[in-house]
């Protein structure tokens, strides 16, 4: 192939679109949606991240606050976690708005994640919003398919295709040539996005570390195959199509296919396959295998009137108030882990229905690349489902660690029942305890989660390179 030949059809598809005047139209609105998704997207971020750490801080203060008291009041006073939103959330929305941002952390008790700004918006927020993101998965594909419909197609038509042969251009020179100037024209948009959301991590600079800048360069590779991909599908069904118009139809289908109808089946699908417990059932289920394992707080319960029995002969006294320890504390924290590795064992039963649910779609990337990076650009924005369970999980833990911190210091402090001391501990211990700091998931984390979108969408790159290489031998002029 001839680079230079590649270069004067790619600069000749170039021309042709600027001198349409749906490329300025587009180009037009495409600008006020970008300047609308940028602003919105990061006034958004800018005011729920400053009023989460706010909220944060005063929760901190308040449980610092404290007066000396019991270490298990303590335990039931509790705590919250929030949600710090990621700067790449400005880039996608994601599931951001759907899933809840804070949870409050007590003793004995998993909460959910509440304050989701689904709950508490209109209907409205079911047909999304705008976001930068959504310009380039949505939009832009589109755009795509419009502006590169009759690249071979019309060629074909007007007759210019088989002088174009005759005066010497191979097939691969052309298709190669459409290609690039169609992928090359998707490039100003991508680079418009991708130049507002670097301006974007400048200003946050103070947040910004080497794993936000990667994840800002695994997106951008991400896309740029992205649009490669469809540049190469739009030139593949316009040089089989007999008419422009067919092969616009044709390329319209794709588009509603890729983008709605596959992904909206898949969702309805996965759920009507695996359904998923109500709240209702599902804290049933919880209460009923607690109350099977026995309640810490009631002296007769049998699992741990056993418990005590075995305590007290391990020991060699007669009575927990000859115990080297206080015997309240150490049964609140046999309770503690007996109705959390419960609480563990129905969530990870919950977590692996969704999971299901999730890989009949994750899955669907190798038939339908628009799948494939869904994915992951929710993934490296940090909005994706598995970056809210990483929060959940990051708050579960922190609420376990602090239940059986203040069971720990009742165990060691407070005196068992009869014997002289006191019944409160000092609130030094409260401001010793560290406060609740979400971290977002790894890189290595990301990359093993996304590994099925990944791999499609190289697979979709691969068949791309084929598939135009087919072309090239198998175009026809007439």
């Amino acid at each position: 192939m001839r680079k230079n030949v590649i270069y004067l059809l790619a600069r000749q598809l170039w021309k042709d679109a600027f001198r349409s005047k749906v490329l300025l139209i587009a180009s037009v609105l495409m600008g006020g949606l970008l300047l609308f998704s940028a602003y919105s997207g990061w006034q958004n971020y800018n005011d729920q991240n400053h009023t989460r750490h706010e909220i944060q801080h005063e929760v901190q203060e308040s449980w610092e606050n404290n007066p000396d008291k019991h270490p298990h009041r303590m335990a039931h006073y509790g705590s919250f976690a929030f949600r710090i939103k990621h700067v790449l959330s400005v880039f996608d929305l994601g599931m951001e708005n759907f899933v809840g941002n804070a949870m409050f952390l007590e003793a004995h008790k998993q909460n959910t994640v509440n304050f989701s700004e689904a709950s508490m918006s209109t209907g409205l927020l079911r047909f999304g919003e705008v976001s930068l993101a959504m310009l380039l998965k949505v939009i832009v594909p589109l755009l795509i398919f419009y502006l590169g419909f009759n690249t071979i197609a019309q060629e074909r038509e007007n007759g210019t295709l088989k002088l174009l042969i005759g005066q010497g251009i191979t097939r691969k020179e052309i298709v190669f040539g459409k290609w690039l100037g169609l992928w090359s024209l998707s490039l100003i948009f991508l680079f418009s996005v991708f130049l507002a959301l670097l301006f974007f991590m400048v200003l946050e600079r103070h947040d910004v570390h080497a794993d936000g800048l990667f994840r800002y360069l695994v997106l951008l590779v991400s896309y740029l195959l992205f649009f490669a991909i469809l540049g190469a599908i739009t030139v593949f069904v316009s040089a089989f199509s007999k008419t422009a118009k067919g092969a616009l139809v044709k390329l319209l289908g794709i588009w509603l296919l890729f983008i709605i109808i596959v992904p909206k089946s898949l969702q309805a699908m996965g759920y009507y396959l695996y359904p998923t417990p109500s709240k209702i059932e599902m804290e049933t289920a919880v209460e009923h295998d607690l109350v099977q394992l026995g309640d810490s707080h009631n002296p007769d319960d049998p699992h741990f009137k056993a418990l005590k029995d075995s305590v007290l002969a391990a020991n060699n006294v007669a009575d927990v108030a000859d115990l080297p320890f206080n015997y309240g504390g150490f049964v609140m924290a046999k309770g503690e882990a007996l109705s959390a590795a419960v609480y563990h064992k129905h969530q990870s039963q919950l977590y692996e229905v969704y999971e299901k649910q999730n890989n009949l779609e994750r899955y669907s990337a190798f038939i339908n690349p628009y799948t494939a990076i869904k994915n992951l650009s929710m993934a490296f924005s940090g909005t994706d489902f598995q970056s809210f369970l990483h929060f959940k999980d990051q708050a579960e833990t922190y609420r376990y660690d602090l239940a059986q911190e203040m069971n720990q210091l009742q165990m060691d402090l407070i005196p068992n029942k009869g014997k002289a001391g006191p019944d409160a501990i000092s609130s030094d211990y409260w401001k010793n305890f560290p406060p609740f700091h979400y971290k977002f998931l790894s890189i290595t984390e990301l990359f093993r989660n996304e590994l099925i979108s990944i791999l499609a969408l190289i697979l979709w790159g691969a068949l791309a390179i084929y598939g135009l290489l087919s072309l090239s031998t198998n175009l026809k002029a007439i």
